[in-house]
Parts: structure tokens; C-alpha cells; sequence
């Protein structure tokens, strides 16, 4: 008598949970919308207080007598502005909850990162050959191609704010190198201020 065939008694596999798919389908949207949102950190109240202390280092740098002292005093400026834009963007992404290291954020670094550096290595080209009183039309115009690029991945008025350092960058060229620090400070000084002023109205400090 022939046996009868085994019942195969292989369980099926379990259903995919219905809370699982819901995590990854929230996980995918979280994803998608951080890559297309903009970096929105960037601090009005603390450019503006980069502006201030960049009229006072014109002030200052525009009173020394010897060129290399007020070379030194921009250069003190240039460290401290750093400071405070990043301690103001990092307090700025602590409020809105949004992290330095998102993709936004990434976006607006690497974008921000490129002209700074080159005009960086520009001005250090110009200090090695003695081209002194070209280093503040091309600090001026280096950054704000840097803010415009950066920009494109922020709120609009930023990159409106890179075009116009420039312009006056451009502007700089054109005028007497006695004209400097009247320039650093119409750039670094007073378009931070004014910016900064419609960045912390318009999209909250």
C-alpha cells in the first residue's frame, strides 16, 4: 500500500508588518524633505553684531599708521567675525531645532566653502608679493561669491546679500586704495548690519 504523501509542514512566512512599512515610508519622507528644504540657521542678530565689530575694526585699522598694523587688526577681525557667525548659527540651529549637520547644512557648507578658500589663497598670494592694497577688494568680492553660492541652498535674501559684497568688491577696484577700509567697512560692516537686521525680522534671528 502506497504511503500517503507528506503534508508539507513548512510554515509560510510571516507578513511584513504594517508598523515596519510605516517607519521606512516616514523615514523616506523625513529624508526627502530635509534634501529639498533650506539651511535657515544663518543668523540675522549675529551678523548684524559682525557688522558692528567690523565698522569698529575699520575705524580702528583706518587710524594706524604703519599698513601692516592695520593688516593685523583686520586679521583679528576676521577671526573673531568666525566666531561669533558660528556660535550664532550653532545657538540659531539649537532653537529651530535644526542640525549643523543636515543635509541643508551640507549643502550650504560645501557650497559656502569653495570661493572662501580660494579667495583665501589669493589674499595670502597677494601678502607674499607685497600687493597689499588689493587684499581688501578681493577679501570683499571672495566672500560675497562665497555667500552667494551658499546661498542658493538658504533663504532668498541671502544670496541678494552675496551679490552686493560683489558689487562693492567690484566698486573697491575702481576707487583709490585709500578707500579701503571705507570699503571693508560698507561691506563686512554695514551689509551685515542691514542684512542681518531683515534675516533676524523676517526668519526668526
Amino acid at each position: 500500500m502506497a504511503k500517503p504523501h507528506s503534508l508539507d509542514t513548512k510554515e509560510p512566512s510571516e507578513p511584513e508588518r504594517l508598523s515596519d512599512r510605516a517607519i521606512d515610508n516616514l523615514r523616506y519622507i523625513r529624508e526627502t524633505m530635509e534634501r529639498s528644504s533650506s539651511f535657515t540657521a544663518v543668523p540675522g542678530y549675529g551678523g548684524m553684531l559682525m557688522g558692528v565689530t567690523a565698522i569698529a575694526a575699520a575705524y580702528i585699522a583706518n587710524r594706524q599708521i604703519y599698513l601692516v598694523d592695520a593688516l593685523s587688526v583686520w586679521l583679528v577681525e576676521a577671526v573673531l567675525a568666525f566666531l561669533i557667525g558660528l556660535l550664532a548659527m550653532w545657538q540659531k540651529s539649537k532653537i529651530a531645532g535644526q542640525s549643523l549637520l543636515s543635509a541643508p547644512a551640507k549643502k550650504f557648507a560645501l557650497s559656502f566653502a569653495p570661493p572662501l578658500i580660494a579667495g583665501g589663497i589669493v589674499v595670502l598670494g597677494l601678502w607674499r608679493y607685497g600687493h597689499y592694497y588689493e587684499m581688501a577688494p578681493v577679501c570683499i568680492v571672495s566672500y560675497g561669491a562665497a555667500v552667494a553660492c551658499g546661498g542658493a541652498f538658504s533663504v532668498r535674501v541671502i544670496p541678494v546679500m552675496g551679490w552686493c559684497f560683489i558689487a562693492i568688491g567690484a566698486l573697491a577696484f575702481a576707487l583709490p586704495t585709500t578707500f579701503g577700509n571705507l570699503m571693508m567697512a560698507a561691506s563686512f560692516g554695514l551689509l551685515h548690519i542691514v542684512f542681518g537686521a531683515i534675516i533676524a525680522r523676517r526668519y526668526g534671528g
